[in-house]
């Protein structure tokens, strides 16, 4: 989508879209509502969120990858310095939760700009 079609310009790509949480038609900033919830719509070009059909992939996938992560990494805290739980504690359930946070706000970002870049939707009959 690096071509200079006038339908595309302005529209960010894929991974802007998912670091900066930015709408896919226009590129502005304020995709979210919230923490993780999406907005209604775009407050510049208007661009309904609530059509885009995002699921809950990124949350299962993030279920496994930052779970994953973080007990490898606290087993080897564990194993290399012996610290007290508290500390553990204190590392890990921010890190998890910003880590979970940050991955959804990617994650769904990522889906909804593919999806409007791609057309996706619901499945139609050809006549």
């Amino acid at each position: 989508m690096a071509d200079n079609n006038p339908s595309t310009e302005g529209q960010p790509g894929i991974i802007p879209a998912a670091l900066f949480g930015l709408c896919p038609r226009c590129g502005a900033r304020g995709l979210f509502g919230g923490l993780t919830k999406f907005a209604p719509r775009c407050r510049v070009c208007g661009l309904d969120f609530s059509s885009f059909n995002v699921g809950d992939g990124p949350a299962a996938f993030l279920t496994l990858i930052i779970g994953a992560l973080v007990v490898v990494l606290a087993i080897t805290l564990e194993l290399t310095w012996h610290p007290p739980f508290w500390l553990h504690v204190v590392l890990w359930v921010p890190f998890t939760a910003a880590a979970v946070i940050w991955g959804l706000r990617a994650g769904k970002s990522a889906l909804l700009a593919s999806e409007f870049q791609r057309d996706a939707g619901e499945g139609r009959l050809k006549d």
